[in-house]
């Protein structure tokens, strides 16, 4: 295979003593006009060869219809009006609808397929008044992640002038009168730097309805600290601006505090010292509760009283078990606490005290999101799923105690397979050093462990992020076809608490390439697959995962996904919000770190004449997440590196970025390429 030639420079870094080359750093300007050239060209050689698959447009065929389902939103009600989102099937993006009951028929509030012809323009956000009378929302651009926010009426379902734009990592949050929303931005970026630039010193703002977003009122700035970022929340009471003060991708926050009921009152800060993880949860007069790993790994509930904050004054509520907590809610005077029993949903009830209630019945093992609405609310809604049951959306009647702790079903998906031929079974290997990992594993109930199967293994492991079973029509077009589909819950994730994120970080970040390749080889040795039919992939952080494992044991796999992955370890924290996972990796600035990133960056672990597996690498021109450079880099050296026939091909997504609000149509284009790579190479 001919890939195009991509010249290399003599650039060479110095860290801490240690030069380190970069012979494709030019790939890093995505905009240049050299860059969109070899763009071009790479797509030409990978599409050349994806089209020419011959398994290909059965599989997209196939993926097309198991995609055309009916899926439902969770419900959420504003001023005795119901708002849920819906797609029947092949839209590209899911559509607002609202109604006055459940089982009336419900009219389009939002489509976000009309604002778009390719259908890359998503609803991104949606936050409606208290009184339902308005509804914002921000639309994000061809994946990016910037917001644009606007405001609709409900009742007429006509925007009104107000704008907010350059908003990122916020949502918004209105007054109780409708009067106007906090929310918090960036600067303006520089033109051209957009989706490269170094997102830094983020403000909040409140905006009054009406008016324009130059005349909004500045409510914190601190210059002194450009990393910090704001998220807003205000007490379903009106009383307090409750605020998330946050500093990158640290699991430590610190609480900020305005009182809305106190004229000339300023911010001030209710919980100080980034010392630990502090969600709020809701209020009852000036006592506010939080959901907290403070002394408590697997995290707890507390109460701080507002006139008396001092810790010492803290009160625990629900205190820690042998689960993760993974989400409260109060409704009234019951707690739903939402935990994690071996990366799967377990939900039980406490009263104002901390005293257990009662187990809620859910309807099988697998995950549950939901349990919104203000703590007034007389009824709830949560969604279900697993790994072989599409998401059903169930109702909780919380004004009949009787009822109250189970739910009734009220929209299930129905998809064109026969899920009972599926069987999902846990098991756990044993990791490097003794830890045992659990494995997720799906596949059709007819096969024979004969390690004869073609095996999909999937992981993330990183920046406490919990891998739970979800369903998707991708992998089950991979699993009706006869693969095995397996989901390893690594270190570095939130699946057992802060302790088990904390030893896939920083220096013992290698603890979780450990994790994966003990998975692959637990794979292999129980008769699953073979070395030679065992595909690995990941995207983001799980994109560099997938670099890392397939330059340390290359002989392990037979294919390899990487999807928009932190490939260059020693630069990513140079560009937009990379800085914010310096916590999470370490950082080339920090001498101590410096080796540990060399040791398994991926871009610099590739080795000339090394027999690579079959890979396809996958991006977006517009991914101002991970910028596309990472992936552009890691692909070159790759294709000059490769000593045997097995393909190294980079797909690059256009009008596309990180991955949230990917069009259907092309996440099927996607997914159809990907399985059809897989089942050509995984021989």
């Amino acid at each position: 295979m001919q890939y195009p030639v991509a010249r290399t420079t003599k650039t060479v870094d110095t860290y801490h003593e240690r030069e380190v080359a970069d012979p494709y750093r030019w790939l890093e300007d995505t905009e240049s006009k050299e860059t969109q050239q070899w763009i071009e060209a790479e797509n030409k050689v990978t599409q050349r060869y994806l089209k020419g698959l011959p398994n290909r447009e059965a599989m997209r065929k196939r993926l097309e219809t198991l995609w055309n389902y009916e899926r439902y939103g969770i419900p959420s009600i504003h001023g005795g009006r119901y708002l849920y989102q819906h797609n029947d099937g092949l839209q590209n993006q899911s559509v607002l609808y609202l109604t006055s009951s459940l089982e009336s028929p419900a009219q389009v509030l939002l489509d976000p397929n009309k604002l778009s012809q390719d259908g890359t323009v998503a609803l991104a956000g949606r936050v409606p008044s208290d009184d339902g009378k308005l509804l914002a929302y921000g639309l994000a651009d061809g994946g990016s992640d910037w917001r644009t926010w606007k405001v609709r009426e409900i009742a007429t379902g006509k925007d009104l002038e107000d704008t907010v734009r350059w908003v990122k990592f916020s949502s918004v949050a209105w007054l109780p009168d409708s009067s106007g929303f906090y929310y918090s931005r960036y600067q303006e970026p520089t033109e051209g730097a957009e989706l490269t630039g170094t997102n830094e010193n983020q403000t909040m703002y409140f905006h009054r309805i009406g008016t324009r977003q130059q005349e909004d009122l500045l409510i914190i700035e601190r210059v002194d600290h450009p990393k910090w970022g704001f998220s807003p929340e205000v007490t379903d009471d009106g009383r307090y601006l409750v605020v998330n003060n946050w500093k990158g991708s640290e699991p430590q926050n610190q609480i900020m505090i305005l009182n809305l009921q106190s004229k000339g009152a300023v911010v001030s800060t209710l919980i100080e010292g980034f010392d630990a993880e502090y969600e709020f949860i809701g209020s009852r007069g000036a006592v506010l509760y939080f959901l907290t790993d403070h002394q408590a790994p697997k995290r707890r509930v507390i109460a701080i009283n507002v006139e008396q904050p001092e810790r010492q004054n803290w009160k625990q509520v629900i205190a820690e078990t042998d689960n993760v907590l993974q989400s409260v809610s109060l409704f009234g005077e019951t707690f739903y606490v939402n935990a994690l029993q071996d990366a799967r949903s377990y939900v039980t009830r406490y009263d104002l005290n901390g005293k257990l209630i009662d187990e809620f019945q859910l309807p099988g093992l697998g995950s549950v999101s939901g349990f919104y609405g203000k703590q007034d609310a007389k009824e709830t809604f949560f969604s279900f799923t697993n790994y072989v049951t599409p998401g059903a959306i169930y109702r909780v009647d919380l004004s009949n105690p009787e009822q109250a702790n189970q739910g009734t079903l009220w929209r299930r998906s129905e998809i064109d397979l026969n899920l009972d031929r599926f069987v999902t079974e846990q098991v756990f290997c044993t990791s490097k050093d003794g830890t045992k990992v659990p494995i997720i594993i799906t596949r059709r109930k007819d096969i024979e462990l004969d390690g004869s199967h073609q095996t999909l293994l999937y992981a993330y492991g990183g920046f406490n992020v919990s891998l739970t079973p979800s369903f998707s029509a991708g992998n089950a077009a991979w699993v009706d076809a006869g693969g095995i589909y397996a989901v390893a819950n690594l270190r570095g994730g939130g699946e057992y608490g802060r302790q088990w994120h904390e030893d896939g970080m920083r220096l013992k970040k290698q603890n979780v390439f450990n994790d994966f390749i003990a998975a692959a080889e637990f794979l292999i040795d129980q008769g699953y697959t073979s070395s030679n039919r065992l595909g690995i992939r990941g995207g983001s952080n799980g994109g560099l995962l997938v670099g890392a494992v397939m330059t340390q044991r290359p002989d392990l796999f037979g294919a390899c996904l990487p999807a928009v992955g932190v490939m260059d370890m020693l630069r990513y924290q140079k560009f937009t919000i990379g800085w914010a996972w310096v916590a999470e990796f370490g950082s080339s600035d920090e001498a101590d770190q410096i080796e540990n990133l060399l040791s398994y960056s991926p871009l610099h672990n590739i080795k000339k004449g090394t027999c690579y597996p079959a890979t396809l690498i996958t991006t977006a021109d517009r991914d101002d997440r991970v910028v596309p450079g990472h992936s552009f880099k890691f692909a070159a050296t790759l294709q000059a590196a490769q000593q045997c026939q097995n393909p190294t091909l980079i797909r690059i997504e256009t009008r596309a970025g990180h991955g949230a609000g990917t069009p259907i149509s092309k996440r099927i284009e996607e997914y159809a390429d990907l399985w059809a790579f897989l089942q050509e190479n995984l021989k």
